[in-house]
């Protein structure tokens, strides 16, 4: 079914999605369903897609608030969960406005030295798995939507080797610093990286310039926690490379997940977009 299910996984068992925003917790339920998992949704007030949302039946859904971390354990429960999966963007503001903690949460936050996505959502995930309830990797029954090695689509600009080099250096520093997981290149000068602001604001801040040969790379990080984090490259993104004239991208291939790959991959060759594995 999928090569990132834990060993001893349990079909029998109810998989809780905790679901964000755009199409990856689409497709993720859609592919469980079709894998015969007894699925079950929780929903992110003001995050989640009202089309995901309206695909379960009122019973086997529940809707929780950013940050309600107590009523979010007690849902899992209700839903006798023996697994979650977390996907799907929450707006990165919420961090710092709109967030609505519980007692539990509180708690939660007071006990983290450092406070940013990855502090709290991994201290989220290790809540889930103190009640019982295992977490599973985020790339669950996506195989088929990771990014593959080599020259996807062939754009009409070639990528040259140094250039490809020196974009793959400055992502990994940038990826190993934990400031973001995408950069964008021109000729050996940096033009962007990505930050806590996401990857279509950097690409806007990119295109800009009006730089050449503008070459966009992707990568995960070196100690990722794929239990809720993990790179996506989406139509969106690509749509944003067509209008601001950025001709190539590479993504880390068995890394990033290209969100509905058959559309991305046909409309990239039809607007003459190059996307390679690396």
């Amino acid at each position: 079914m999928s090569k990132f299910l834990p060993e001893q996984f349990d079909a029998k068992k109810t998989i809780v999605l905790i679901a964000g925003q755009g199409s990856y917790p689409i497709l993720l339920a859609q592919r469980a369903k079709s894998a015969g998992m007894n699925l079950r949704l929780i929903e992110l007030g003001g995050e989640t897609s009202q089309e995901l949302v309206h695909s379960f039946s009122i019973k086997d859904r529940s809707s929780v608030k950013v940050g309600q971390v107590g009523k979010l354990l007690k849902e899992l429960k209700k839903f006798n969960a023996g697994y979650a999966v977390m996907a799907g963007q929450v707006s990165p503001g919420k961090l710092f406005r709109g967030l609505h903690p519980d007692l539990k949460a509180i708690r939660m936050l007071a006990g983290l030295d450092r406070k940013n996505a990855e502090t709290i959502f991994g201290a989220i995930g290790n809540e889930i798995e103190n009640i019982g309830v295992h977490l599973l990797d985020a790339r669950v029954f996506m195989d088929q939507d990771l990014a593959d090695k080599g020259f996807m689509v062939k754009g009409k600009e070639r990528i040259d080797a140094q250039h490809l080099t020196h974009g793959i250096e400055i992502a990994r520093e940038n990826a190993r610093l934990d400031v973001g997981q995408g950069v964008v290149v021109s000729r050996g000068t940096v033009l962007a990286v990505e930050a806590f602001e996401g990857t279509n604001a950097m690409l806007e801040r990119a295109g800009k310039f009006g730089a050449k040969n503008c070459l966009f790379v992707k990568l995960g990080k070196p100690k990722q926690d794929t239990r809720f984090d993990v790179p996506v490259f989406g139509l969106q993104t690509l749509t944003a490379m067509k209008d601001l004239g950025i001709k190539n991208t590479a993504l880390e291939s068995g890394a990033v997940l290209i969100l509905d790959k058959t559309t991305i991959l046909s409309s990239a060759k039809k607007w003459g977009l190059g996307i390679v594995g690396i």
